[in-house]
């Protein structure tokens, strides 16, 4: 089933909604849970509540993309599931060590006393994964949006690991340099 069918079927108010929701993008969903959290209990509780979410949301919002929306949804209660466990203990995985690889070159404060800024940072972002050769756009997207492991990224794209972490560490410096030369604080 395409998506329009899908959004039609929220728009209907029809059960079949979730369900075909589920058979296309489950898989998707609990891979990008399961790569913040490193827990597959977690990550399907995640994953449902992202069906929630996107039962609540359709109608009235009308996705174009419907991967992408649900893709974003089901990373954003991830990583606030992922927050709220880490307050209460510092674990492993990928989650920590991705936050602050990303520190030293994206800007932080508080989201609402930075909206200006950040709709300039999210600009800034878009032209600079455009600037990227496709193969680093692939790595820096699959460490920094899914946040898979090197390893991971190393494996699929057949690369060793330490040309994978060369990689990301030269496009979080030019990142670094980009924001910078925007006027973008750090």
């Amino acid at each position: 089933m395409d998506d329009s069918e899908i959004i039609r079927l929220y728009w209907a108010r029809s059960d079949t909604a979730i369900s075909e929701t589920e058979q296309k993008y489950g898989t998707y969903c609990r891979y990008i849970a399961y790569n913040i959290l490193q827990n597959h209990q977690d990550a399907e509780e995640c994953v449902n509540d992202a069906y929630l979410r996107l039962w609540n949301a359709i109608p009235p919002a009308r996705p174009e993309r419907l991967q992408t929306y649900l893709g974003k949804i089901t990373r954003n209660l991830a990583l606030n599931r992922w927050e709220s466990a880490s307050a209460r203990k510092r674990g492993a995985g990928q989650t920590s060590l991705v936050l602050e690889e990303l520190a030293s070159c994206i800007p932080g404060g508080a989201p609402s006393d930075r909206l200006a800024e950040d709709l300039l940072t999210r600009d800034v972002l878009d032209r600079f994964l455009q600037s990227l050769a496709p193969q680093t756009r692939k790595i820096f997207v699959r460490r920094y949006w899914y946040m898979s492991s090197v390893k991971e990224i190393a494996r699929e794209y057949g690369l060793s690991e330490s040309k994978v972490a060369v990689t990301l560490f030269r496009a979080r410096n030019k990142l670094k340099t980009v924001l910078e030369k925007e006027g973008i604080q750090i």
